[in-house]
């Protein structure tokens, strides 16, 4: 047991029975000497229907209205039964319309003072006698909607503290949704580029077998350069979406000057047309915007060097602050006959995980092959002024 005790609802019902019982039988016998001029079977009778009165009491959650309704009919010729109508009057303020409410009240009302009016009560005011009754009926209705108002902002308080929590369940599946989402964007983008570079120099040991000591020790040393790049940009990735907001810096557009770099020594040729100086720093390119350009660069590169090995690449960056910034890479077909065995498989998954990025700051992400036999792909992006 834990130690806490509740009232049982049906504890309340014995007490409403006891009650209208007790005071009904009560008035029923003071009143009865006044009543020398009755039939001498009327007060039994009245006192049977106000223990059946009260009984019927049990069932007033069940039917509040058929047994209001029954009481405050009985009401105009059987005193006993007052107690239980109005008690049966309290609990229909309590589940029932205020129309249901109101039409009871009136019939109960009416029901006491056409009775007192034919059993007038000795040395009582008629007036005085109406203001009581009247204030008893305003009280009980008034204390019935009280407890009405009360379990209804209960309920209310209840739904709304299920809905926060079924939300805050949404939000938070959610949330680990959007960080499996990025996590896969970040691992496809910085581990895609860095294996995409071992793939190259790796190809270039197994096909040619005939390389110099130091051509074959330059392409190990790019190999281990990278898997160590790798390694480290693999870390910080995760020591990004581990820590704080803005504890790690993440890359952005003045490194992009770096990945063209990487690959010219990768053999792949690049030319750069940064009209605008936005990687230059010019004019400053939004944090989000510039890391969402990276990735751009990164991923375009990467699938020149997978699918088209060894071909020129053309990379254009155009753009002014309040407008758009415009990237496009663009590489050509490959300059002789490459065997489809030998190209990584694609999946997709780069270009979607961009459009995806370009969504999410407000841009969009085109790509298609080119007159050429070659590929393009362009990023449009929205830059505030």
């Amino acid at each position: 047991m834990n130690g806490s005790w509740t009232w049982h609802p049906r504890a309340t019902d014995v007490l409403m029975i006891a009650i209208a019982a007790g005071i009904g039988l009560s008035g029923l016998r003071i009143s009865a000497a006044d009543w020398g001029t009755l039939p001498s079977w009327l007060v039994p009778l009245d006192a049977v229907l106000g223990v059946a009165g009260a009984l019927s009491l049990w069932w007033r959650r069940r039917f509040p209205v058929l047994i209001a309704s029954g009481l405050a009919v009985l009401a105009f010729g059987f005193e006993s039964v007052h107690v239980a109508s109005t008690l049966a009057l309290f609990t229909v303020a309590i589940h029932c319309s205020i129309r249901a409410t109101a039409v009871l009240t009136t019939a109960n009302l009416l029901a006491y003072l056409v009775f007192y009016t034919l059993r007038p009560v000795p040395d009582e005011n008629l007036l005085f006698l109406v203001g009581f009754l009247l204030t008893l009926h305003v009280a009980v209705v008034a204390w019935g909607l009280a407890i009405r108002s009360r379990r209804e902002l209960v309920a209310s308080l209840r739904e709304r503290a299920t809905m926060a929590e079924r939300e805050a369940r949404l939000r938070a599946e959610r949330s680990q949704h959007e960080a499996r989402e990025t996590l896969a964007r970040e691992m496809h983008d910085v581990l895609g580029h860095r294996l995409s570079l071992l793939s190259v120099h790796a190809g270039a040991l197994t096909y040619h077998r005939n390389a110099t000591a130091e051509e074959t020790s330059q392409a190990a040393e790019v190999i281990r350069d990278n898997a160590h790049r790798a390694l480290q940009d693999l870390r910080e990735v995760i020591g990004v979406l581990r820590a704080p907001v803005g504890e790690l810096p993440l890359p952005g557009v003045v490194d992009v000057a770096e990945l063209i770099d990487e690959a010219g020594q990768a053999g792949t040729p690049v030319e750069i047309d940064d009209e605008h100086g936005v990687l230059t720093g010019r004019h400053a390119v939004p944090e989000t915007a510039g890391r969402t350009l990276y990735r751009f660069v990164q991923e375009g590169l990467t699938n020149a060097r997978k699918h088209a090995p060894g071909a020129p690449v053309s990379v254009r960056i155009t753009g002014d602050p309040g407008e758009i910034l415009l990237a496009e890479v663009e590489n050509a077909p490959p300059s002789g006959p490459v065997d489809p065995a030998t190209l990584p498989p694609g999946s997709g998954e780069g270009l979607r995980g961009l459009a995806e990025r370009a969504t999410l700051v407000g841009g969009r992400l085109d790509h298609g092959p080119t007159a050429a036999g070659g590929w393009k792909v362009g990023m449009r992006l929205p830059w505030p002024a």
